[in-house]
């Protein structure tokens, strides 16, 4: 049976999630940009909370874990390469490494570029990928740490999952993310309904996370450095992906 999986949103634009288990009660929080919400979920859900995945060390994304803490002893996960500027871990992970939430095993992305240590928990047998500021809605984080290559390369870490993965990223930007992806692919039909999708479920209050991989292949720029259509409008036809994603992510932070 697949988790089930609930959206908290938090703060004025973040997201958090709640992964539960049903065979087993085990329930995991994917980050914790404040605690009110997500108590309030557990609460209403009769859910005890088990574990808490972190994906990188940004404060909207730590700073609830005390006060869930002071309420649910559970496991802390993170990245061994953030240990540093993390909350104490109680399980330090890497690239590869695997972890059991219940009867789910998650598999952990190094999605390094937003930040250093930036990990995605990608969960098979639930078709899910959380993925915070790493691989977003018609768009990506913007890169503070790393390089625009090694961006470029753990989105293509993520855009090789299978296509029904559903991604949950970290924050309610689609809006924004959808302007900007019409001036890199603007006669690309898919993504002009996308964005009409987006425009009506946010004028009625509707979250735009989280979306399907095959979606995000179909309509995001910052996946589609490959594409020719793309190539052509960017004045780079038949240049390295890499250096077309560059050139994408340096548009979108003039934009």
């Amino acid at each position: 049976m697949p988790l089930d999986i609930r959206t908290i949103p938090c703060l004025a634009d973040n997201y958090a999630y709640l992964a539960h288990d049903a065979a087993t009660g085990a329930t995991a929080l994917i980050d914790i940009p404040e605690a009110a919400p997500i108590l309030a979920a557990l609460e209403e859900l009769g859910w005890t909370l088990t574990d808490v995945l972190i994906t990188h060390h940004h404060d909207d994304h730590i700073d609830g874990l005390a006060d869930i803490l002071a309420q649910y002893p559970a496991r802390v996960v993170g990245a061994a390469a953030d240990t540093h500027r993390l909350p104490a871990l109680d399980l330090k992970v890497a690239e590869g490494d695997t972890i059991t939430i219940g009867s789910e095993t998650c598999t952990v992305l190094d999605v390094s570029g937003h930040t250093l240590g930036h990990v995605a928990f990608h969960f098979p047998a639930s078709n899910a990928v959380f993925t915070a500021d790493s691989l977003m809605a018609l768009g990506c984080g913007r890169v503070f740490e790393g390089t625009k290559p090694q961006m470029h390369d753990s989105l293509q870490k993520l855009a090789a999952l299978p296509g029904d993965t559903v991604v949950y990223s970290g924050h309610e930007y689609t809006a924004a993310n959808a302007k900007f992806a019409l001036t890199i692919d603007p006669d690309n039909p898919a993504l002009i309904s996308r964005v009409q999708q987006v425009t009506e479920k946010r004028a009625s209050g509707l979250p735009t996370v989280p979306s399907l991989l095959s979606e995000e292949l179909a309509t995001n720029p910052f996946l589609r450095a490959h594409d020719p259509s793309i190539q052509a409008h960017l004045g780079m036809t038949g240049a390295n992906a890499t250096d077309v994603f560059t050139e994408i992510r340096t548009r979108k932070d003039n934009f």
